[in-house]
């Protein structure tokens, strides 16, 4: 990963970084005051390059200029739109990507600068994200960034903040992105293990099959039975001694589905690998509010299962008891996820007793018909906790769409033999399995929030700081929270 310092004065100017803003529809972009100010020529000259690259000043925007006699011998202007975090987190995402040839730049920044250093530091450590298997191919040179600014000491709480906030978003990437032949749910255990050993106050339990089994956790070992790697109920919990809040953060943990005895067909199974990436964001953001020392107690519980086909396989049309003894009748073994949740929610509910319950899960398609590729859809009951986890989510350059859970469709959950269909076929695919979750939470049910966020963990493309593959939907925006519930 990127070694990011901060210097109030440039030492390596090898490759220098100025800020373009926008000036207006009929002039040119603009040259951003900086803390350091460049030598008079560069400024001079990088201003008369403006309408002669034509640049915009859009946020992403690069133009190289080289100086082979001069100093610094590159020149990169770099468009940083309205200058506020997002637009510094899509700036630093197309420089690391366009300067990767690079060993080394210096990026100038604004004297008010930390909106500008905690977008910039994100979309340099977001941007730069490679997944790979293999060594064949070339990787990039880009190893280090000088940032500029007037005050070094005082901003180095928000590159932490920054570093540690991008460092836990790439995990979650990495686990996402991890093929299923190697990430079952045992393996998927270990990496929580090794990733929370030597942090003082974070406290993990693991539960496997025997144990899932005598403490009643029905829906787990229902969808993890057809698999020969047994599911596992991760505990993870960071308990400073200082917190008065504390959040349950739930994870859909499906590392591999399959869709089970309702198979699914190949184009929709492909990238089921994905299916974990609820799990994976809950754990990052323990992991994270950990390594911020936040003062809020953070729990995470990460049900595993892979949705596998056998003779152990449950069936269309079982019905499934599940952790507090709520019973489902179940006639789609797609619509697995839905029943690991309920153990999780069922199980916080009843012996966590926390103050807040939060679950996001890759839960249903239907997020993507409703609201596109990027947004996630935000349930809630609680209209200022879901206004205070829509803001930080947005603020943290992800995207969520509050979501209605209709009363009257809750007829749909109706079942003859068991106390809820878990699988109704009657529309509103991600609203019903919002409301039958929501049969879980018990007391917490005014206190609890669920994101179906299937769309938004997968990327086809890059843009701004997603690259293809996984993208850790859901870590920034729950640290971002986290950090105001102190």
């Amino acid at each position: 990963m990127l070694a990011i310092r901060l210097v109030s004065e440039p030492v390596r100017l090898d490759t220098l970084v100025l800020p373009v803003r926008p000036e207006g529809p009929d002039s040119p972009a603009a040259l951003v005051p900086t803390a350091s100010p460049p030598a008079d020529d560069v400024r001079t000259e990088a201003a008369a390059l403006l309408p002669v690259a034509r640049l915009t000043g859009d946020a992403g925007e690069i133009r190289e200029h080289l100086r082979p006699t001069g100093t610094p011998s590159r020149l990169v202007l770099l468009g940083v739109g309205a200058g506020d975090e997002h637009a510094w987190r899509c700036a630093g995402a197309a420089l690391a990507r366009a300067a990767k040839d690079e060993t080394y730049v210096t990026v100038a920044l604004p004297a008010d600068g930390a909106a500008a250093l905690r977008g910039l530091v994100e979309g340099l450590l977001l941007g730069s994200y490679r997944f790979r298997l293999t060594e064949a191919g070339g990787t990039p040179a880009l190893a280090e960034v000088d940032v500029v600014v007037a005050d070094p000491e005082a901003l180095a709480p928000i590159l932490s903040t920054a570093r540690a906030t991008a460092e836990m978003t790439r995990l979650a990437r990495d686990l996402t992105n991890t093929p299923s032949s190697a990430k079952n749910p045992a393996w998927f255990a270990a990496q929580v293990g090794a990733a929370a050993a030597d942090r003082p106050d974070l406290h993990l339990r693991v539960r496997e099959p025997a144990e899932l089994a005598e403490e009643g956790f029905g829906g787990i070992l229902a969808v993890g039975g057809g698999s020969a790697s047994g599911p596992r109920l991760v505990e993870l919990d960071w308990r400073p001694a200082d917190a008065s809040t504390h959040v349950v953060l739930v994870g859909k943990g499906i590392t591999f589905d399959t869709g089970g005895i309702s198979i699914k067909p190949v184009p929709a199974m492909k990238l089921m690998r994905k299916d974990m990436a609820g799990a994976a964001a809950v754990v990052a953001a323990a992991l994270g509010a950990a390594a911020l020392r936040l003062p809020v107690r953070v729990t995470a519980l990460a049900p595993l299962a892979e949705n596998m086909v056998s003779g152990s396989a449950f069936r269309p049309g079982d019905i499934i008891r599940h952790y507090g003894g709520l019973t489902s009748e179940s006639t789609n073994s797609d619509a697995e996820g839905r029943l690991v949740l309920a153990d999780a929610l069922a199980y916080a509910n009843r012996e966590l007793r926390p103050d807040l319950l939060v679950d996001l899960a890759t839960l249903t398609g239907a997020n993507a018909v409703a609201l596109g590729k990027r947004h996630g859809a935000l349930y809630s009951e609680d209209d200022q906790l879901a206004t205070d986890l829509l803001a930080a989510i947005e603020a943290a350059g992800e995207r969520a769409w509050r979501m209605p859970l209709p009363a009257d469709y809750v007829e749909y959950l109706g079942s003859e033999l068991a106390d809820l269909h878990s699988s109704p076929d009657r529309g509103a695919g991600s609203v019903v399995a919002a409301l039958f979750l929501r049969e879980f939470t018990g007391d917490l049910r005014d206190r609890w929030v669920h994101v179906d966020m299937s769309a938004p963990s997968w990327s086809e493309d890059v843009h701004a700081e997603l690259t293809r593959g996984a993208t850790g939907w859901g870590v920034r925006g729950l640290l971002r929270w986290l950090a105001t519930l102190g």
